[in-house]
């Protein structure tokens, strides 16, 4: 699922191709992506955008007398900035956004199909798609910490709630708390006040560095390749690679349709987590610390 660094640059692309411009249609490729049925479509048709925002991990185009296009991209859904009136492809086409400079197409890879598109009239309304969490790149350590407290989670749980904290989600989450040299399962209570301010600072540089890593790759082109897993990632999708801190092989706990890549010696003091499947088919076999790995 895209995250905050990955949305940030689909937001300087969106302001750079379609920020001022008129929007001259939108084109549903499938009826069941549009969830909303006030406003109608032609109510937000010839109107100018004044802005891209984003609203968690949801991408709002900002029009004209605060009308809303909110964009949920959920895990498989991108965009794709095309020539004018190109046509919605067939296969996983979800919906196109007509401008005078080209086309916006909305395209989700998954069958499942949970990618959203809402529209919305007037900031109120907007504001009831906002889940509430903190944007930990503006945030002080003491809103961090404040916005951690009043949950007693786990710290993967924590950092990808977004009732918590705005736009982290699996991948980034995982690479934070490498940084952060903190357990993904430890609570969020449990926290002193050097592993807070641990935590705070890997958010807010684990972000900014991928924001620079992926502004560089997209330059002036729209962003394409659109991944939760890059080749420069430390842990997230590096499952028995070595950790680029310590070279102990990274592991990995799959819980329903995530995951969480950590390193044993770097963040839970060499013991391997057991993952519930796996630790159960193995019992007394399943491997209690890095060193039986090695």
């Amino acid at each position: 699922m895209p995250e905050l660094p990955d949305l940030t640059i689909y937001l300087e692309h969106l302001n750079r191709c379609i920020g001022g411009e008129c929007l001259e249609g939108i084109r549903l490729g499938s009826p069941f992506v549009l969830r909303t049925v006030e406003p109608a479509v032609d109510e937000l048709v010839g109107r100018r955008v004044e802005g891209i925002e984003r609203l968690a991990k949801q991408i709002v185009i900002a029009l004209e007398d605060e009308r809303f296009i909110v964009i949920h991209l959920m895990i498989s859904g991108r965009l794709h900035w095309k020539q004018r009136g190109v046509g919605i492809p067939k296969r996983n086409g979800l919906a196109a956004f007509d401008f005078e400079s080209g086309t916006l197409t909305f395209t989700e890879a998954s069958k499942k199909k949970r990618a959203s598109i809402r529209l919305v009239r007037g900031r109120e309304a907007l504001a009831e798609y906002d889940p509430g969490g903190l944007e930990v790149m503006t945030a002080s350590l003491e809103e961090f910490s404040t916005a951690l407290a009043q949950h007693n989670h786990t710290l993967k749980r924590a950092l990808t709630d977004q009732h918590i904290l705005a736009g982290i989600g699996n991948a980034y989450s995982d690479e934070i708390l490498l940084r952060a040299q903190l357990s993904p399962f430890k609570h969020v209570k449990s926290l002193d006040e050097e592993e807070l301010r641990r935590l705070w600072e890997a958010c807010r540089a684990t972000l900014e560095n991928w924001i620079g890593i992926l502004r560089d790759r997209a330059g002036n082109r729209f962003p394409e390749k659109v991944t939760a897993f890059h080749p420069e990632m430390a842990v997230h999708g590096k499952y028995r690679e070595p950790c680029p801190v310590c070279a102990s092989p990274v592991q990995r706990i799959v819980y329903a349709e995530n995951e969480a890549n950590y390193c044993a010696r770097c963040q839970t003091g060499g013991r391997v987590l057991a993952d519930r499947s796996l630790s159960k088919l193995l019992k007394a076999g399943w491997p209690k610390r890095i060193e039986e790995l090695e």
